[in-house]
């Protein structure tokens, strides 16, 4: 049986967080792998509803081990402050079902600090960040200067890290016209905090190699999508790390051959939050039909999404770059009752028809979609379980979605209830 990577075929917020509970039942091991706090993943489980941002959604299964890998930024207050908010739902998080990655890269309150005060000095060329501090703490991990995890165990020796750290934040800070962030109190917060972090530091990739060893299933859990990797998403407009389904071995410590069988989620429309391109946005009532239909608004910042017809090209662009097994498509319920659906099949640019997203910025955002009209179904999709409880013109949709994206839909989501899924394969089958 092969582990399985869950990772965003679009701009994040397809869903993950349902598919990874689904999967997680079946799973021994849940691992994040990128990433930080800024990751939303909304699990319903019978009556309860929890909101994740940095734990894996597995932790909140009892006899799951979770794990963050070593990929993850993490900021220790966020996350004590996520356990102590799972805690009082009746979720006990302790060291013997969570385990963080010893060389994980600490976010620090300098971090979100700094992220903030580039966001208000940007002004119209804000990026969108959820000023969670992921970017800059990202940025002192490529730089060699970050405080890891493992600091924690000796902060005896923290004095020349935190000195080589505040030489480069100190003199961000002077240049925006900012205070000076003094030692002693970054060592006193560190010092505080330690304590609660440490009774979860783990050698994760030993770890996770001895499960793997023994045939445990591990699923790893992918945050926000494709489309705002680093690399291949649409940069600048994009996160501060890889999200694409490669990382899972470089974020966990394990090696390629590890990682197993990619699912991808994508819904059966499109949506995005934050700055940057959307070919098939719709700014219209039936944009803002489908964000209400959708609930379309992020689980984190609760900020709106922008929301647009379903796009081929790029679905099957991410498919292509993420190593796409199957798809796990969601929410086709929200497309009920529509008279017309729109699919985006290419763009053209300057009288040119394109079948990819173009790299550049400006061509970005010039591209205009091409769409392939598609009668749609009155009938009512939620909550069915199986191919026959779907409409005829509903099937021939996911059908021709599947087609576009030279990919399988694997997986069909019809609710935000966990039950109300359709399998055609089951990952761990591979």
């Amino acid at each position: 049986m092969p582990n399985v990577v869950v990772v965003g075929a679009q701009w994040g917020d397809e869903g993950k967080g349902k598919i990874v509970d689904w999967l997680s039942e079946r799973a021994d091991v849940v691992v994040r792998f990128q990433g930080g706090h800024n990751a939303g993943h909304t699990l319903v489980i019978g009556n309860n509803t929890y909101k994740l941002s940095l734990l894996p959604s597995g932790v909140v299964r009892p006899g799951k081990l979770a794990v963050i890998g070593n990929g993850v930024v993490v900021d220790p207050w966020a996350l004590i402050a996520e356990i102590e908010k799972l805690g009082k739902q009746g979720v006990v998080i302790t060291g013997d079902n969570l385990r963080i990655a010893e060389n994980a890269t600490l976010i620090l309150p300098l971090h979100r600090e700094l992220d903030q005060l580039r966001e208000d000095a940007a002004g119209a060329a804000k990026i969108g960040t959820t000023g969670r501090g992921i970017g800059p703490a990202y940025e002192d991990k490529v730089g060699r200067r970050a405080i890891r995890v493992q600091d924690l165990a000796t902060l005896a020796t923290l004095d020349p890290k935190v000195e080589r750290i505040l030489v480069h934040h100190n003199a961000l800070r002077r240049g925006l016209g900012q205070p000076e962030i003094s030692k002693d109190k970054l060592i006193e917060e560190l010092t505080e905090i330690a304590p609660k972090i440490l009774p979860f530091m783990d050698v994760t990739w030993d770890l996770l190699d001895k499960a793997n060893r023994q045939g445990k299933k591990i699923l790893f859990e992918g945050a926000q999508g494709a489309l705002l990797d680093i690399d291949h998403g649409t940069y600048p407009f994009v996160t501060s790390s890889n999200t694409v389904a490669a990382q899972a071995a470089t974020g966990s410590g394990m090696g390629p051959r590890a990682v197993g069988y990619v699912l991808g989620i994508a819904k059966a429309y499109t949506t995005r939050v934050g700055s940057g391109p959307f070919p098939t946005e719709l700014s219209d009532a039936i944009g803002e039909k489908i964000g209400e239909r959708g609930h379309e608004f992020g689980t984190v910042t609760g900020r709106k999404r922008r929301c647009g017809w379903f796009d081929a090209v790029l679905v099957r662009q991410v498919a292509k770059v993420s190593g796409i097994d199957g798809i796990a498509l969601t929410k086709l319920d929200v497309l009920d009752g529509f008279e017309t659906l729109r699919i985006c099949v290419g763009y053209e640019l300057n009288g040119e028809r394109l079948d990819r997203l173009p790299a550049a910025s400006h061509a970005q955002e010039l591209v205009e979609p091409i769409y392939e009209d598609f009668e749609g179904w009155s009938q009512s999709t939620r909550g069915a379980r199986s191919w026959a409880e779907l409409p005829a013109q509903a099937v021939k949709y996911v059908r021709r979605v599947e087609e576009l994206i030279e990919c399988q839909v694997t997986l069909l989501s019809t609710s935000p209830e966990r039950d109300d899924t359709i399998l055609m394969k089951d990952p761990f089958q591979g």
